[in-house]
């Protein structure tokens, strides 16, 4: 397979993206929340859970893993990578090394990860990876993101998905401008137009073929803390107008990020924005954690395996559903 029919997997045909590389530390606080023990044997256990369910094919065409996950293996020894691509599911690996400090910049930072990186995705791709992640991360203030925190970014998203072609798998590109703060959904349009121009600035100049990656994007949207949070119509609206302003029509899909909106809210916004936009250049899609995984997880604290992948597989159908504009409220009963 090449880029463009990795991609394409990944993000058509009504698809999206099952995020499950949450890290050790990040799972770990995910268990305390619903009194999970925090082990190796309970995280491939829950990884099990979700990868193996019956059906996932039909709405997910790719599934981020993180380092651990990547080698771990089903009961029946099985590696989690083979068993994906069985299913015709893109196995990807998350392989950046998380947020530092930037320096001379408080309340900033930039993604460390680049140093051998042209090695560890040659193990990779020979493990079965199709494609990889690499997250930036931005704060959103009346000042931040300074202009130095926006290019760091970009000038390391563009570099890691210049490796990731040249090893022969598809980058996902993900500029994450958080929703933490008071902004208004005015202000992350502004904040979102800056990030996006810049990424695909470096991208062109590290010479990415942007008709193999695929653009992991925030929706603009208002700070959790904004006292007027904007409907899902403006959301909707603001997104795909920041989007043609910014993203060429060589990307073949666009898949957002949750990025702390509730299972249910990150669905409506995406239906919204494909109920609207018909003839886009690109799909707009899904690569959820939290906003597919979070009733699967209480179901899994529980015990109930079949509850788990029932929840999980639900979420991923509305937001295939979501992905053609053909979702409803009264899908959710």
């Amino acid at each position: 397979m090449n880029l463009q029919e990795i991609a394409a997997i990944m993000t058509g045909n009504g698809k999206g993206i099952l995020a499950a590389d949450e890290s050790n530390g990040t799972c770990g606080k995910r268990f305390d929340s619903v009194g999970i023990e925090k082990t190796e044997e309970n995280r491939r256990l829950y990884r099990q859970t979700l990868l193996t369910t019956p059906g996932l094919e039909n709405y997910i065409g790719g599934v981020i893993l993180y380092d651990e996950t990547f080698f771990q293996k089903t009961d029946d020894g099985k590696p989690f990578p083979e068993l994906l691509l069985e299913k015709g599911i893109m196995p990807g690996i998350k392989v950046d090394m998380g947020l530092k400090d930037l320096v001379n910049f408080p309340n900033e930072k930039h993604t460390s990860g680049l140093d051998g990186l042209r090695e560890r995705l040659a193990n990779y791709v020979k493990n079965g990876a199709k494609f990889a992640k690499w997250r930036a991360a931005l704060t959103i203030t009346d000042e931040l993101p300074s202009h130095n925190a926006i290019h760091t970014s970009a000038h390391e998203l563009a570099h890691y998905a210049a490796l990731c072609q040249e090893a022969g798998i598809v980058p996902i590109v993900e500029p994450e401008v958080l929703i933490n703060g008071d902004h208004t959904i005015e202000r992350s349009e502004e904040v979102m137009i800056d990030v996006l121009t810049t990424v695909f600035k470096e991208l062109k100049e590290f010479k990415v073929d942007l008709s193999g990656i695929v653009l992991k994007p925030s929706m603009v949207i208002s700070g959790s803390e904004c006292p007027n949070q904007a409907s899902v119509a403006e959301v909707a609206d603001k997104t795909v107008k920041v989007l043609k302003e910014c993203v060429p029509a060589d990307v073949p899909g666009i898949a957002f990020l949750s990025g702390g909106q509730t299972e249910v809210q990150a669905t409506e916004n995406l239906n919204e924005m494909n109920a609207k936009n018909s003839n886009l250049p690109w799909n707009l899609t899904f690569s959820y954690g939290r906003a597919l995984q979070a009733s699967a997880l209480k179901k899994f604290a529980g015990n109930d395996i079949e509850g788990a992948q029932k929840a999980l597989l639900h979420r991923a159908k509305m937001n295939s559903l979501a992905c053609q504009g053909k979702y409803s409220s009264a899908d959710e009963a």
